[in-house]
């Protein structure tokens, strides 16, 4: 079978390797895609928002299935726009999509269902905002209510962080239109952790946990930005907490979804919080794969992701069997000087051909006139390694990512590092 994907991250290269290992795959599409996946798939220079010309695409090119990867397609609808192709999607529904598209839905269908979360307040008027965020203690954490390409949270230290970041949301509109709503939250101390689950319905089957790094610098320091490393599994947090996660946050919100009309189809993606007494709390939902979580969990798993896909969508996900390696992943994002910032691009990249004990995933990456390799975005290149415990694979990814060169390049020293302590 044929298939499409649409993006052009190094959660698609990553969603595209695991595709093609499937002797069920024969040709794999990609819309817009990078230079990196074009190695793997036929490249389509068509937006991820261009609905018309994407489902045109798909019925020209005769697919069997198409797979949706980022986050705002999904928001705006792109699994509804498929419907008179008749072409199975893999992906939610634009009215289940809202759990990451909008937090204020999240939060409300958490409190709702009582679902572990914490406590917050919903404004869509600054000074009523203003006023609230005053009377709350430090630090506090301020989100934009809508999708903010992974920069719309920040955990504020001081008063004049929390206030200088709800200004530059809902008076400077930094995130435009996504920040019209903002959420004032409870401050979680603890643990971060990410459970993805492939969803049909209220049928979950969780994938292997993992731990983004979403600050630029090492120690946590730094502006927010869509993940700097990841790593899985997750040594240090009991099984038992993982299994609690699933019962009372996953699989009750799954059921929220279907008892509110919204039945979820694709991967649930949740951001916890392990506080210091092991209980796990809510932090997010993303209606998607996690970039970059994805490059860590998916080089972990046994079964066919195809087979996973097409039970998925066609609502027999109960159906099947799921197997994970016990080998450990390591992740480490090398990103380019400035990023989350201004940056520059078209910057040469030197040493690709020299990382071969490791699995390289393009994100911001294209080909200039001369064919070299070239910066093409703010996260340029996902470095995994892999090993019999975390200490092997994050030796080998930080030993491979070194071999990879460009001016300006940069990346957290410490990925990982908590696993070890």
């Amino acid at each position: 079978m044929d298939i499409l994907v649409v993006g052009g991250g190094g959660r698609e290269h990553a969603m595209i390797w695991a595709l093609a290992k499937s002797p069920k795959v024969d040709k794999i599409y990609c819309a817009p895609g990078n230079a990196g996946i074009a190695q793997l798939a036929e490249c389509h220079p068509i937006g991820v928002h261009e609905f018309d010309k994407l489902t045109a695409l798909a019925v020209e090119l005769k697919v069997g299935l198409v797979v949706i990867g980022p986050d705002d397609p999904l928001a705006d609808g792109i699994v509804d726009a498929f419907d008179d192709t008749r072409i199975p999607v893999f992906g939610p529904r634009r009215n289940a999509a809202e759990i990451e598209g909008s937090k204020t839905f999240m939060k409300d269908l958490l409190h709702k269902y009582n679902i572990p979360t914490a406590a917050y307040e919903k404004f869509d008027n600054y000074e009523q905002a203003q006023t609230y965020l005053n009377a709350q203690s430090i630090p506090v954490v301020i989100k934009a209510d809508g999708l903010a390409a992974g920069k719309g949270v920040t955990v504020a230290y001081s008063r004049e962080e929390a206030d200088q970041a709800l200004r530059s949301i809902m008076v400077d509109k930094v995130f435009g239109e996504a920040g019209a709503k903002v959420i004032i939250e409870e401050f979680l101390a603890g643990q971060e952790m990410s459970i993805l689950a492939f969803v049909d319905g209220e049928t979950v089957r969780p994938m292997a946990a993992a731990q983004d790094h979403k600050p630029v610098f090492d120690n946590d320091q730094g502006p927010n930005t869509g993940g700097m490393g990841t790593y899985s599994p997750l040594p240090h947090i009991d099984s038992s907490i993982i299994e609690e996660a699933v019962e009372t946050i996953i699989k009750p919100t799954a059921k929220a979804m279907v008892s509110e009309g919204r039945p979820f189809q694709g991967v649930l993606f949740a951001g916890l919080m392990i506080s210091p007494d092991g209980k796990p709390k809510t932090i997010e939902f993303n209606a998607r794969f996690g970039d970059p979580e994805t490059q860590v969990v998916l080089p972990r798993l046994k079964s066919d992701l195809f087979d996973i896909f097409w039970a998925t969508v066609h609502g027999k996900l109960a159906e099947i069997e799921i197997d994970w390696s016990d080998e450990a992943a390591v992740c480490v994002v090398l990103a380019s000087g400035g990023y989350p910032g201004p940056y520059t691009k078209g910057v040469r990249i030197e040493g690709l051909d020299e990382a071969k004990d490791a699995i390289v995933f393009h994100a911001g990456t294209a080909r200039n006139e001369s064919g070299e390799w070239v910066t093409n975005g703010g996260r340029i290149l996902g470095v995994v390694g892999l090993g019999a415990d975390i200490s092997e694979a994050r030796d080998q990814a930080y030993a491979q990512a070194e071999l990879i060169c460009f001016e300006g390049k940069h990346q957290r020293s410490d990925i990982a590092a908590k696993a070890l302590v």
